[in-house]
């Protein structure tokens, strides 16, 4: 009877979902249009992109603007204040992380989405209008508290797409986080300092002038409110049913489930059949949580490589680095983001698939640390060698940390229901971003107490610096074997 009543919803195009239910509606409308889903992960990209790049793009000026506050007594001690003003973002977002969370459970993931967009509008804009050290830090610090977008922006993802599109959907975040770090240093790179770069436009007595690290800052702002705008019209995906209401139907699986009289009466519909999931504790999910703590370690890693890379490259090769110009570091890193989304977006669908995203994530890992205790060395090249070898390393290495976030990103959504997803990213975000906060003020300052060490006998100047890197990375290799991380199985 129960097939028949399948037969019969399906030629009525009738899925028995809750009538005023936005989520239901979304899995109404992947039911009937199974096509890829082109629209959804282009708004997620876009959202993604204008959550990333204040992040990214003030790395390649971050030394020269904590130059020019004039707070650094000498020049080693740039990267360790430059560090600071990296880790207020991320301070800010391990404090919020969980209650924003909490919020898209609640009252949806579009809400927060749009809140956040505005945030970031608001105060990339103030940034870059700093007039000083502290200015900087607190503006930084009020963007990464009040932006509560990447958390329920990864539930969204897992929710508005079918089942055969998951991968691709998550990998649509972390591949559009990655170019957004890597595109957003060439934005930086490209636009800060604009009247040195571009005298015959712009004036030293305007605007751009006595503020010269806002256009990098002003034109991500303007594509936050043009996306914001565009995402006025984004559906929700969070079931919110009311129980009080008769619902319009229930899936077929549930009433698959219901069993009938012993009389062979049709089976009928309960009360619990209609009630919403109860919600275990998210912290003694243990799939969930070795995936997050993964996940950090391996965000501690990337985010002090980010802030390295960029000091590390624009510093004197008298202080062990590679003298790049912020165009130099932008044309590297752009090159990089171009390369980041072929590849995600073309073939890692088809290795997830092949071989999971846990063993993905362990092998990258594993490349990860030859490529980095290559990089001390690269400063033997020069010229246009040295653009193109840097070039090469920096490609490669951002394909692998970007696999690896992805296949850590798909594990921690698998391994809680939907109506848990906002709040464990949430946890997710807490957790990375307390870990994130750590990544630039370390860096900044393991660069720092590197360029006193050129002379050292045992691993000297930068050798010691990716060294550190490297042992990070080896933790977090070690923790994707079981039994430490294990996947949920459905």
């Amino acid at each position: 009877m129960a097939d028949e009543n399948r037969e019969r919803l399906l030629k009525e195009e009738d899925y028995y979902y809750y009538e005023n239910c936005p989520g239901c509606k979304m899995e109404q409308y992947n039911q009937l249009h199974r096509g890829f889903p082109f629209r959804q992960l282009l708004m997620i990209s876009f959202i993604v992109l204008i959550t990333a790049l204040p992040i990214s793009s003030f790395f390649p000026f971050l030394y020269f603007m904590v130059r020019d506050f004039n707070i650094a007594e000498n020049v080693e001690d740039i990267g360790f204040y430059a560090g600071f003003i990296g880790a207020s973002f991320m301070v800010g977002r391990a404090l919020t992380s969980v209650f924003w969370g909490i919020v898209a459970d609640r009252y949806g993931r579009k809400p927060v989405i749009l809140f956040g967009i505005f945030i970031v509008f608001t105060f990339n804009t103030l940034f870059g209008l700093s007039l000083n050290y502290w200015m900087a830090i607190i503006t930084r610090f009020l963007l990464g508290s009040l932006n509560g977008i990447l958390g329920p922006i990864k539930a969204y993802a897992s929710e508005s797409v079918n089942e055969e599109y998951q991968a691709i959907a998550m990998s649509s975040i972390s591949t559009t986080w990655g170019i957004a770090l890597i595109v957003g240093p060439a934005i930086g790179g490209f636009l800060a300092q604009p009247v040195e770069k571009f005298p015959g436009i712009f004036s030293s007595e305007g605007l751009f002038g006595r503020f010269p690290y806002f256009l990098p800052c002003l034109f991500t702002s303007l594509l936050a409110l043009i996306t914001g705008i565009i995402s006025l019209w984004l559906p929700e995906s969070l079931h919110m049913h009311d129980k009080n209401v008769p619902s319009h139907s229930i899936s077929y699986e549930a009433l698959e489930d219901q069993p009938g009289d012993c009389n062979g009466n049709e089976p009928t519909l309960t009360t619990e059949s209609k009630e919403l999931p109860s919600k275990p504790s998210l912290f003694r999910n243990w799939e969930l949580m070795s995936a997050i703590i993964v996940y950090c370690v391996f965000s501690l890693h990337d985010m002090a490589y980010v802030e390295i890379f960029s000091l590390w490259t624009v510093s004197s090769r008298t202080l062990g680095g590679l003298s790049f110009t912020s165009g130099d570091v932008g044309e590297v890193l752009a090159i990089t983001g171009f390369s980041l989304l072929v590849f995600q977006s073309a073939l890692y669908p088809y290795v997830e698939r092949i071989f999971g995203p846990i063993m993905v994530s362990r092998v990258c890992g594993i490349l990860s640390i030859p490529l980095l205790a290559m990089y001390p060395f690269l400063s033997v090249f020069s010229g246009a060698v040295l653009h193109i070898v840097v070039t090469l390393a920096s490609v490669l290495k951002n394909l692998l940390s970007v696999s690896i976030i992805t296949g850590l990103f798909i594990i921690q959504n698998r391994a809680v229901d939907q109506h848990q997803r906002g709040a464990a990213n949430g946890i997710a975000m807490t957790g990375m971003s307390i870990f994130k906060a750590i990544g630039p003020a370390a860096g900044g300052a393991l660069l720092s107490w590197s360029q006193k060490r050129l002379d050292a006998a045992f691993l000297p100047g930068p050798h010691m610096l990716f060294f550190i890197l490297n042992v990070i990375e080896v933790i977090a290799v070690v923790m994707t074997f079981k039994p430490f991380l294990v996947p949920r199985q459905n």
